[in-house]
């Protein structure tokens, strides 16, 4: 509207002089805006109504309540053995023992000849040397962490063939070319250990035999035979060096063998004394169970835990403590969904449906220094470990800072995405999560909480990972995503995502509703 005219002034001008034609299409223009602008209304009207309500769960404190310990924080996978010496791993180590206070950390390849453990004079006799074998454990053990040692590879000249895997580090992973040389290995690496560190330290650490030897990881023919006699060898080996040190296996992909394992050693008498085996998120039915069943990628490893967990209160071990040395939520290919949000989420599922069935679950990995495919390229490529390279925490990192405030007694709740917990002082933490397959859309939720039974607060604190919280991705991004990120960028990044003050809610009248982002996860905490 020009400045000095009415509103009627300018319709008459608009009028005037105007043929009956563009009086004509102005009226059309008006009546296609109030038709356009009533669809609007009937489309906002639509989505609000199709809008979802809000998941009630009832939260009654009074619930059943079971033991909860900590069992997906026991320990964690790591790149191949050598690479414990290296600064940068320990402080990668240091910072996850910060936030999940775990307890072991398993690693290949202590045997690969990059770290010398074993060789042969000019006759055949065998040499042994455990001088960096002894700086790995050393510098574990000063950073309150124990090995779970995992027994691998074969010695170059130990091995009866020289069976490479394709990984970068060319691991062998063939059979020993003679049992009594291994069978002697084994003894001097019980006897050296035993010696350097005391039996009352080395009975609490775990010794499995290979890795995976159903895959590529073992070169024998046929490959459960094969291996069944190397465990034989390996776990008399170990015994006859303490009775108090502890092995087990199969150690195998996919969770197999277990019960063929278990059967082994019942018939043979050969000594056992845990379970380990490993399965995946984004393992197919097939391959974990035999089948073509439709089981979402977030139920399939627990679904696995529950299998094994079943065959082994079906054998002649029914108490026999079950640990799981690799895990991890599926990455969804190029979606790269473990740098993400939906790690935490998932993670939180995970723990929920596996928990009472296994002894400890093992994340593989805490780091992302790890060179199975090389030298990583770029600090975001869908890496296994809570920290990408150079130590940027990502929202995984800051999920296992929330799941350790978890209390250590389960209380009993149907709804599949939540976790009700208290600990010893009797304050309570709840985890609720927001899952969705990162390939398929997703939306926020609203959750609406109503306690009764027990104690309840006032107030609660509220923390959160998700688009907007500790999104590691979206500091990377505001940096301009840099390939080789310095370590002031590094330290800018973990500055942006690091937890801040949480959020006070009130609780009114028992009730409390919380909304949640798609693949966000939420603590609520009675104590800040």
């Amino acid at each position: 509207m020009h400045k000095g005219k009415s509103i009627n002034q300018n319709y008459a001008v608009l009028c005037s002089g105007s043929t009956s034609r563009n009086l004509t299409t102005m009226k059309k223009n008006f009546a296609g805006m109030v038709v356009a602008l009533a669809s609007l209304l009937v489309s906002a009207w639509a989505s609000r109504a199709q809008a979802p309500s809000p998941q009630a769960i009832v939260i009654d404190l009074n619930s059943k309540a079971t033991p909860f310990p900590h069992y997906w924080e026991q320990a964690f996978g790591s790149g191949r053995a050598i690479l414990s010496l290296r600064e940068s791993y320990r402080d990668d180590l240091r910072e996850v023992k910060k936030i999940a206070d775990f307890k072991y950390v398993r690693f290949h390849a202590i045997f690969h000849d990059e770290l010398g453990v074993y060789d042969e004079d000019e006759a055949g006799k065998p040499i042994f040397n455990f001088t960096y074998v002894g700086q790995v454990y050393d510098g574990l053990l000063a950073n309150g962490v124990r090995p779970f040692v995992e027994i691998s590879f074969m010695p170059k000249k130990l091995a009866l063939r020289q069976d490479l895997h394709p990984f970068w580090y060319k691991q062998n992973v063939s059979p020993p070319k003679d049992y009594a040389k291994w069978d002697e290995l084994i003894r001097q690496f019980g006897k050296f250990l035993v010696e350097r560190y005391g039996i009352d330290e080395v009975s609490q650490w775990y010794f499995e035999a290979w890795n995976e030897p159903n895959i590529d990881f073992w070169a024998g023919e046929p490959k459960q035979a094969t291996y069944f006699e190397l465990y034989d060898h390996t776990a008399r080996a170990l015994k006859s060096v303490n009775p108090r040190l502890r092995v087990g296996g199969p150690a195998t992909s996919s969770a197999h063998w277990v019960d063929d394992f278990l059967r082994h050693a019942s018939k043979e008498h050969v000594p056992v004394d845990f379970v380990s085996t490993h399965g995946y998120s984004d393992d197919t039915t097939e391959d974990l169970f035999g089948t073509h069943e439709d089981i979402p990628i977030e139920f399939r490893a627990c679904k696995a835990v529950e299998k094994v967990h079943q065959q082994i209160e079906a054998s002649a071990y029914p108490k026999m403590p079950l640990l799981w040395t690799e895990w991890n939520v599926s990455g969804y290919g190029k979606l790269h969904a473990g740098d993400t949000s939906y790690a935490a989420a998932a993670t939180a599922q995970t723990i929920r449906d596996c928990d009472g069935m296994l002894d400890m679950l093992a994340r593989w990995t805490f780091s992302d220094m790890f060179e199975e495919n090389g030298p990583p390229r770029e600090p975001f490529y869908g890496g296994f470990g809570l920290l990408a390279p150079g130590g940027i925490k990502k929202p995984a990192y800051y999920a296992f800072g929330l799941f350790h405030r978890l209390g250590a007694t389960r209380i009993a709740n149907p709804a599949e995405n939540v976790l009700v917990t208290r600990r010893k002082d009797g304050s309570f933490a709840i985890a609720l999560w927001n899952l969705s397959p990162p390939d398929k859309p997703g939306a926020s939720r609203t959750f609406e909480l109503s306690f009764t039974g027990g104690k309840i607060p006032g107030r609660l604190f509220l923390f959160r990972i998700d688009q907007d919280h500790s999104n590691t991705m979206a500091a990377y991004e505001k940096l301009g995503s840099p390939r080789y990120p310095t370590s002031e960028q590094v330290i800018l990044m973990n500055r942006e995502t690091a937890p801040k003050t949480p959020e006070t809610i009130t609780v009114h009248g028992g009730h409390v509703k919380v909304a949640v982002s798609e693949n966000g996860l939420v603590l609520l905490d009675a104590r800040r």
